[in-house]
């Protein structure tokens, strides 16, 4: 009796890594922006020294909104995994698919080889973190709608040059990766090394540098409002004709990034 197509060989192997590294990476975002929107709920919901009483499931939860504690509790926990598994499992798909895949960059746009065009997918990744992190730690960081507006044009400048270098979706792609290294930066970076010294303040018995606080609160809060677009350049490749595949496909993505800015803004404030 044969065993026709059933041979090991025949087994897609590439695709079923494609599925597993893509079920990572949605499932770890759905954790970090679920927990980033909630804790955000939960900033806005109530002043401080006030408590909030919670249902869900079987049981009831009440949660006090400190500012400064008094006292670090003996089981603290830490958020910062989910961030971790999103950016790694999506720069796995970013690598296999574009870097090693051959979807990067389009021959009919550019002259650039391969390895240029994977220098220039990395090295927007890298110029993208530093020239946000010098911004956010400016006084321009403090005005909401000026920051947005320097945001948004550098966001659409990006766009418009990666359109003409790489392939259409991965110009769009690496919009999205911008944005989640940004964010994945923040929690590692400047987030969580915050919190930390002023854990340590507490645990010294000393009161906490309020700067510390103030500048992990604008990180999270710069996390929420591109945590939307992401998400829509997750699923842009459902609709080609619509986003990607357009002639102002940078336009496009432009304005779909301020919606989710403005979505993000609505949520905050619900």
């Amino acid at each position: 009796m044969g065993c026709e197509g059933n041979s090991l060989s025949d087994f897609p192997f590439a695709e079923w890594f494609n599925l597993a590294v893509r079920w990572t990476h949605v499932f770890a975002g759905i954790l970090w922006v679920g927990q980033t929107y909630f804790f955000t709920w939960l900033d806005g919901r109530f002043a401080e020294g006030e408590s909030v009483w919670m249902v869900h499931s079987g049981g009831f939860y009440v949660v006090d909104r400190r500012k400064v504690p008094e006292l670090v509790p003996g089981r603290l926990h830490w958020f910062r995994w989910e961030a971790a598994a999103t950016w790694a499992s999506g720069m796995v798909l970013l690598v296999s698919m574009y870097y090693v895949g051959g979807a990067l960059a389009d021959e009919s746009r550019t002259s650039l080889s391969s390895g240029a065009a994977v220098l220039v997918g990395l090295g927007l990744l890298a110029a993208a973190w530093v020239a946000y992190d010098l911004v956010a730690q400016s006084a321009l960081a403090r005005s909401g709608v000026r920051f947005a507006a320097l945001a948004l044009a550098a966001t659409a400048g990006v766009a418009f040059g990666l359109a003409r270098v790489f392939s259409s979706r991965a110009a769009y792609i690496h919009v999205g990766a911008m944005f989640g290294t940004v964010m994945a930066a923040n929690v590692w970076l400047r987030i969580l090394p915050a919190q930390r010294r002023m854990v340590e303040a507490l645990r010294a018995g000393r009161r906490p540098d309020e700067r510390l606080s103030a500048s992990a609160k604008l990180r999270s809060k710069h996390n929420t409002f591109m945590a939307v677009p992401v998400v829509f350049i997750m699923i842009s490749n459902h609709f080609p004709v619509a986003t990607y595949g357009h002639t102002y496909n940078w336009l496009i993505l432009s304005a779909l990034v301020a919606a989710g800015w403005g979505a993000a803004r609505l949520v905050r404030r619900a």
